[in-house]
């Protein structure tokens, strides 16, 4: 087999990155995403867009994504290869320079049919053989008014609070007994103090304004949780729900979502997209309560 050559795309030779033959079974071309550099109107930069090149031919792809002005990117969004090159692949991603998050796209029920099984595992094997580890699997919903608005249960005063202290107090109650594995992973790697920054970090990275974050209270003043209704760079979104503990077990969860979806809606929301990890079981039930229908499924690694 020829030597391998594995480099950053130019702005002139960005177009390689579409020379890659992939029948899109998942990721992101299987939902209609495209590749285009920022210079073309799309969102990627070639100096975060790696290759593997057999022979002058594109044979693995990689292509990182952050925001404008960042300086290092937020996640992983492309990861291809073809046929009989994951070792090419693997290379590819312990050759580049940069880390981020992977989020695999998926459709729903993927696992039920062999040939997206079949895509998607290898791309899982070879993230892992370059380094990564799988964290978890999550569902990515979308609702719609064609879904039905809920109807708010009227159990909660929701109001806003512009101290971020106090926002960041109501997440390190909510942090204990969590069932996210993000939040979980930060707290096993720097405590409950850095799960609350990374969220806290995600939030007001979010280009959606602060004055939109609500507490959740029992009428009797007994703080309930927290909801953020949110965009994020592609559109409306639930951007947190979070029940702190003590108060869990009453459905609030169910609460906190519909009011976050109403609170969208009322500012001209028609889509809004929100994600829960599988195995958050309550969660998962409350979204399928609300309406929210399931769009795809996500496996992350990190």
């Amino acid at each position: 087999m020829t030597e391998l050559v594995i480099r950053a795309l130019t702005e002139g030779d960005a177009h390689l990155f579409n020379t890659l033959e992939d029948p899109a079974l998942v990721g992101r071309g299987r939902f209609g995403h495209t590749y285009r550099t920022r210079a073309e109107g799309g969102e990627y930069r070639p100096d975060w867009t790696w290759v593997a090149l057999r022979d002058g031919r594109v044979v693995a792809r990689a292509a990182w994504w952050g925001v404008a002005d960042a300086t290092e990117p937020t996640a992983l969004d492309w990861f291809d290869f073809a046929e009989g090159e994951a070792d090419a692949a693997a290379e590819l991603l312990r050759t580049a320079p940069l880390r981020a998050e992977f989020s695999l796209l998926a459709p729903p029920g993927w696992r039920e049919r062999p040939e997206e099984r079949a895509a998607a595992q290898a791309r899982i094997d070879a993230a892992v053989a370059g380094g990564m580890e799988l964290l978890v699997e999550r569902y990515r919903y979308e609702w719609t008014p064609e879904c039905g608005l809920p109807e708010r249960q009227g159990r909660l005063e929701f109001r806003p609070e512009p101290d971020d202290a106090v926002i960041a107090d109501v997440l390190r109650r909510v942090m204990p007994g969590t069932l996210d594995a993000h939040d979980l992973r930060a707290i096993a790697q720097g405590g409950v103090g850095a799960a609350v920054g990374e969220l806290m970090d995600f939030l007001n990275w979010c280009p959606s304004p602060r004055e939109w974050w609500r507490l959740a209270w029992t009428p009797e003043g007994e703080l309930v949780g927290i909801q953020v209704p949110a965009h994020n760079p592609t559109g409306p979104c639930v951007g947190y729900i979070g029940v702190v503990e003590g108060q869990r077990g009453h459905g609030y969860a169910y609460d906190l979502l519909v009011e976050c979806t109403h609170d969208l809606v009322e500012r001209g929301a028609t889509k809004i997209a929100a994600a829960t990890d599988q195995p958050n079981l309550p969660m998962a039930r409350h979204f399928a309560k609300a309406g929210y229908p399931i769009t795809q499924e996500r496996i992350d690694l990190v």
